[in-house]
């Protein structure tokens, strides 16, 4: 059986890195893209299981990014990766779920 491929979308590489090992280490296939635009062209060339959406990207928003996804593979869930903030119960409308983004290395 093939493994879930995954396109992680993060700009920072040292947490890239450690998401990298992580979901390697439990199975997946990552793609890697560090903006919007980078994220957007992979998934319109490739084929994927869902997509890791960090929320601060440098040349788009979270839910710009997530519209696009949605309109040209609407099939594809896009999870939110980000910090716990005020907007997190209004972002959670717009993703398919929400992964909390621990910058401290405590969480995933």
């Amino acid at each position: 059986m093939n493994p879930m491929k995954v396109l992680c979308v993060e700009n920072h590489s040292q947490y890239m890195g450690s998401l990298k090992y992580r979901l390697e280490a439990a199975g997946y296939e990552i793609m890697e893209a560090t903006t919007g635009e980078q994220a957007l062209n992979l998934l319109k060339q490739q084929s994927v299981d869902g997509v890791l959406l960090e929320y601060d990207l440098p040349d788009a928003t979270a839910t710009a990014v997530r519209a696009e996804m949605k309109r040209t593979k609407p099939e594809v869930p896009v999870l939110l990766f980000a910090g716990i903030g005020s907007q997190t119960p209004f972002l959670l409308r717009f993703f398919d779920a929400y992964l909390r983004n621990s910058k401290t290395g405590n969480g995933l």
